[in-house]
Parts: C-alpha cells; sequence; structure tokens
C-alpha cells in the first residue's frame, strides 16, 4: 500500500462524516484564525503525545494550507505506523473557499 492517498476537499469531508480524523499542521496563529470544525492541531510540541494517543488504524487526514507540506507530514505518520492516510489537496485555502460552513475559528 502507498504511505498516502491524495483527496480532494470533498472526498475529506465525507471520510470525516464518517469519523475520520483530521489533523492540521498549520501554524498555531493560523489555525486559531480558522480551521475545518473538528480538526486537530497538530505541531512539533503535539505531535509525540497524538501519536501516543492515536488509532493507528483510524482514517487520519492531513491538512496544510494548500497541500503540499501535509504529503510530507502524512509519510512521516506513515513511518510511526499510521496504516490509513490521507493528504486533502489544496489545503485549509481550498477547505475553507468551498466549505465556509464546516470553518470555525478558536478565537470565536
Amino acid at each position: 500500500m502507498d504511505a498516502f492517498k491524495r483527496i480532494s476537499v470533498e472526498q475529506a469531508k465525507n471520510l470525516c462524516a464518517d469519523g475520520a480524523v483530521m489533523v492540521d499542521i498549520r501554524d498555531p496563529e493560523s489555525f486559531a484564525s480558522g480551521h475545518a470544525k473538528g480538526a486537530i492541531h497538530l505541531d512539533n510540541h503535539s505531535l509525540a503525545e497524538f501519536i501516543a494517543q492515536a488509532d493507528l488504524d483510524a482514517p487520519t487526514i492531513v491538512v496544510c494550507y494548500h497541500g503540499h507540506s501535509s504529503q510530507s507530514a502524512a509519510a512521516y505518520l506513515h513511518s510511526q505506523d499510521f496504516s490509513d492516510l490521507y493528504s486533502m489537496d489544496g489545503g485549509f485555502e481550498e477547505w475553507r473557499h468551498v466549505l465556509p460552513q464546516l470553518t470555525e475559528s478558536s478565537a470565536e
């Protein structure tokens, strides 16, 4: 199996509706100003704890700004034994454009 699959925003929305975990790897300020509803912020400080507590077989979607950095992050999670990984093409910018109703901020 490939390390991860690249998926569209619409596919990510459907996976989330089915219980997939979405992790957002953007910087804390960007995440706080807006992110997909239910997304978990993941950075170097929270990574070890996330991996230790995660269900490695649960579908996990990695999101960044535009869908590029998320591919490297998904490959890294695969190296940590995650088995069902996705990188969302277009990143949060595409999510926000296509699904503004499923976007929230931490500042609210």
